[in-house]
């Protein structure tokens, strides 16, 4: 299994923001986003993983395996801990596996309403729900917002032994040194210029 994408052109608003993306991520890798802030990581990812149209160019992975994750942490505060990744693994058709609540630190929040949690316990819980969703190849957008060294530390841990060690895939937009071996991505060569034409009608979206 990898990730294939070539010359990919990728739109904000209807103008282009990225221009002739290519790259290779093959199973068991990772690759992280690198950029200034509002250059089109964001877009670069929600467009890869099926979220919006590219202008151009072609992405390639196996149907359904692809999931994305934002900085939100998509998770219900009148829920527990556990009815929380209980749903999304309903929500996906697979088993919660216990060994979610270790790899996670959650395993003392099991029966914690997630309304209740501190900002870094939510992104844990939000981080957990990759952990159940059985997706091989990820699109991650700031992932550690929010967390502590350790938990950074816990994440990349989680990636590595978990995800990566099962012939996942990985593409990271993140400003933090997560600890893993990964191929870096600059993206400013690709930067569209600001009078490069549009193709689309998405200027709401």
């Amino acid at each position: 299994m990898k990730l294939t994408v070539t010359n990919l052109t990728v739109a904000r608003g209807g103008a282009p923001v990225l221009l002739g993306v290519s790259f290779v991520v093959n199973a068991g890798s990772a690759l992280v986003l690198r950029g200034p802030n509002g250059i089109g990581k964001t877009t670069l990812l929600r467009t890869l993983a099926g979220l919006q149209p590219a202008l151009s160019g072609t992405v390639n992975f196996p149907e359904d395996a692809g999931a994305y994750a934002s900085h939100a942490d998509g998770i219900k505060s009148q829920l527990t801990v556990t009815e929380n990744l209980a749903f999304w693994a309903d929500v996906h058709g697979t088993k919660l596996p216990d060994t979610v609540f270790g790899a996670f630190e959650l395993d003392d929040l099991r029966t914690r309403l997630a309304g209740t949690l501190s900002a870094g316990q939510k992104r844990r819980l939000g981080l957990a729900r990759l952990g159940v969703i059985s997706r091989k190849v990820l699109f991650l957008d700031e992932p550690t917002v929010s967390l502590d060294g350790f938990s950074v530390k816990m994440f990349a841990n989680w990636l590595r032994d978990a995800h990566f060690a099962r012939g996942g895939i990985a593409v990271i937009a993140s400003h933090v040194d997560l600890g893993i071996e990964a191929a870096e991505l600059e993206l400013i060569p690709f930067k569209a210029a600001a009078d490069a034409g549009g193709g689309s009608d998405e200027v709401f979206l």
